[in-house]
């Protein structure tokens, strides 16, 4: 039997990147859906933190959950620099907002990952130095 060559950094590093990819796809995609679905709780974060209710809301949400979903088809075909940026702050804005809105700080800690993750993977590919970097 033929072992394998030892890995080098370039293939460790490209792994690494796949794993970060599939966990920002599994968490925009996850909540995307649940915001399609007009998650209760979701609904409710919107009123707290904007006093926005009703049909407004729904639509808001809905278009979050667009958003959401596009985000994550992205980051798993094309995660470019400004989307994970977006991704980034988006996750963080939407964790703060749990204990901005009442809740206790443990749902912004539990949430960490959520903005933790994109912000990996645009570390790994390299933080942007121009505009034109934003779309690499």
């Amino acid at each position: 039997m033929v072992k394998d060559p030892a890995p080098n950094k370039f293939t460790s590093i490209k792994k690494v990147e796949w794993i970060l990819r599939i966990a920002v796809f599994g968490t925009y995609l996850g909540h995307g859906v649940l915001a399609l679905q007009l998650k209760p709780s979701f609904l409710e974060l919107i009123e707290g933190m904007s006093g926005i209710t009703g049909t407004l809301a729904e639509n808001l949400l809905y278009t979050i959950g667009v958003i959401d979903i596009m985000t994550a088809i992205l980051a798993i075909v094309y995660p470019f620099r400004l989307l994970l940026i977006w991704a980034t702050l988006w996750g963080f804005l939407t964790a703060v907002a749990r204990p901005v809105s009442g809740e206790p700080i443990w749902d912004f800690i539990e949430r960490w990952a959520n903005w933790g993750t994109p912000l990996a993977l645009l570390y790994l590919r390299n933080l942007p130095t121009n505009l034109k970097e934003l779309f690499r």
